[in-house]
C-alpha cells in the first residue's frame, strides 16, 4: 500500500497538555513511517495571559526537528479586532494542504470550523478529543456535531473514558468514539536522583524539604485559586516545604495570578516566598523528578491529565480532585480530595509521608503509561480509517482491577 500521509490541524501552538500529547504522537507516527504534516490556523496565540508565539513554542520545534512540516494560516487568536471569516487565500492554502492527505487529524473539535467549510476537499477527518466537558466548548461542539451530521467524522479519538461518556451524552454517535489511553515517554519520564538534586540545587531547595509541583496554564477550569488555598495551609504545617507551579501565565508577570495568591494568603504573603513560579519550561521531567508529590484542583474539564501521569512516572505521588478519569489514574497510587482546601493540604502531606509506600505501585504500572502502547493504537486506528473500516473498535489496553483508593479527606 502506498505511504500514508497524513494532515493534522491545530487551532494554535500554546502550552497545554492536548497539544503535548498529539504532537508527541505525530513525531511517533511519522518516524514509524507515516508522512505526517501540520497545518496551525493561528500563528501566535493570547491565551493565560502570554502572548504565545508558534515558533517560540516546545510543540513547534520539536515536530520541525523530527522533519515533520509545519505552516500556519497567519491568523493572531485573541488579538484585537481577529477576524472572524476565512479568507479566500487561508480557504485556498487549507484546501492545498488537505489534497495532500489521505486522513485529516483535527486537535480538538476547534479547527472544525474550518474543515466545515464548503469547497474544500472531502477526506475522512478523526478528531481527537481531550475533555470531558463538550458543553463547554462555545461553538465548537456544534462544529463537531454539523462535521458529524455531514459525514466528515470517520472516527473520534478519546483519550479518557470519560471522554467517551461525555461526548456520547452530547449526542456523538458511539460507533465514532475509540479510546485510547494517553501515554508518555517512559525513558524520558522516570525517576531521576541527579536531575533531581541539580534542580532543587538551583532553586535553593534543601535535598530533604517537601515539594509539591503544580503544572497546569492558567485557566478556570484548573482552580488556582482552590491550589493557592490549599498551598496556604500547607506550608503553614510545613516550614521547609516548597511549592513549584508550572505552566503558561504561572509566572508574576500574570496580573490574575498576583491577585490570587494576594487572596489567598492575605496577611501571610511571606509563605510566598516559598513558592517557585517557573512558568512555562521544556524540562518538566526534571521539575517532576523534583518532587515528591504532583497535584491537581481542577473543578471541571479534565479527562486523562498529562501531568498526573508524567509526574507518576518520574516517582511523584499524585493527588487530584475526582474530575474526568483522574480516580482510575490515580487508583492504587496516591489520593483523590474533594473541592477543600483543608483536605488538599492534608493529602499532600499524606503522600509525603506515605511516599515510599507507593514507589513499588508507579513502578509496576508504566507499562500501562506507556507511549509506545499509545502510538501503535492510532497508528492502528489511522489506518484502518484510510481503508474505511474503522467501525466501532474498543482501542483500551484492558487493565488489571485497580486498589482500592485511600480514603478521600
Amino acid at each position: 500500500m502506498d505511504e500514508l500521509r497524513v494532515l493534522s490541524i491545530y487551532e494554535g501552538f500554546f502550552s497545554g497538555g492536548a497539544r503535548i500529547l498529539h504532537s508527541d504522537v505525530v513525531m511517533g507516527l511519522h518516524e514509524g513511517g507515516q508522512r505526517h504534516s501540520v497545518l496551525s490556523l493561528n500563528g501566535e496565540m493570547y491565551r493565560e495571559a502570554t502572548r504565545q508565539r508558534m515558533e517560540d513554542d516546545v510543540c513547534f520545534r520539536s515536530l520541525t526537528g523530527a522533519g515533520v512540516p509545519v505552516t500556519s494560516l497567519g491568523r493572531s487568536h485573541g488579538a484585537p479586532g481577529g477576524p472572524d471569516a476565512f479568507t479566500g487565500p487561508e480557504l485556498a492554502a487549507t484546501a492545498r494542504a488537505m489534497a495532500g492527505a489521505d486522513v485529516i487529524l483535527s486537535l480538538k473539535e476547534q479547527p472544525l470550523g474550518l474543515l466545515n467549510q464548503a469547497g474544500l476537499p472531502r477526506r475522512p477527518v478523526v478528531v481527537c478529543l481531550h475533555r470531558s466537558d463538550p458543553e463547554n466548548q462555545g461553538p465548537a461542539l456544534d462544529e463537531l456535531r454539523t462535521a458529524v451530521a455531514d459525514g466528515r467524522i470517520a472516527a473520534a479519538i478519546c483519550c479518557a473514558e470519560s471522554t467517551r461518556a461525555a461526548y456520547a451524552a452530547a449526542g456523538i454517535p458511539a460507533e465514532l468514539l475509540h479510546v485510547i489511553p494517553n501515554g508518555v515517554d517512559l525513558l524520558r519520564f522516570r525517576p531521576d536522583p541527579f536531575g533531581r538534586a541539580l534542580l532543587r540545587t538551583s532553586l535553593g531547595v534543601p535535598a530533604d524539604a517537601p515539594v509539591i509541583v503544580f503544572a497546569a496554564r492558567y485557566a478556570g477550569m484548573k482552580n488556582v485559586p482552590l491550589f493557592l488555598r490549599a498551598a496556604r495551609a500547607w506550608l503553614r504545617r510545613q516550614p521547609e516545604g516548597r511549592i513549584l507551579m508550572c505552566g503558561a501565565g504561572m509566572t508574576r508577570a500574570n496580573a490574575g495570578l498576583r491577585e490570587d495568591m494576594l487572596a489567598a494568603f492575605g496577611d501571610e504573603t511571606p509563605l510566598t516566598d516559598r513558592i517557585s513560579l517557573l512558568g512555562v519550561r521544556d524540562d518538566m521531567e526534571i521539575v517532576y523528578a523534583a518532587a515528591d508529590v504532583v497535584s491537581l484542583t481542577s473543578s471541571s474539564g479534565e479527562a486523562a491529565p498529562l501531568s498526573l501521569i508524567e509526574g507518576m512516572m518520574c516517582g511523584a505521588v499524585p493527588v487530584a480532585t475526582d474530575v474526568g478519569d483522574c480516580a482510575s489514574i490515580v487508583a492504587g497510587h496516591g489520593f483523590l480530595t474533594p473541592l477543600d482546601a483543608e483536605a488538599v493540604a492534608q493529602a499532600w502531606c499524606e503522600a509525603v509521608e506515605r511516599g515510599a509506600e507507593f514507589t513499588q505501585a508507579l513502578a509496576l504500572s508504566r507499562e500501562r503509561f506507556s507511549r509506545t502502547r499509545m502510538i501503535a493504537a492510532y497508528a492502528g486506528l489511522v489506518e484502518r480509517v484510510r481503508g474505511g473500516s474503522a467501525g466501532r473498535v474498543s482501542l483500551s489496553v484492558p487493565e488489571p482491577l485497580p486498589e482500592p483508593l485511600p480514603e478521600p479527606f
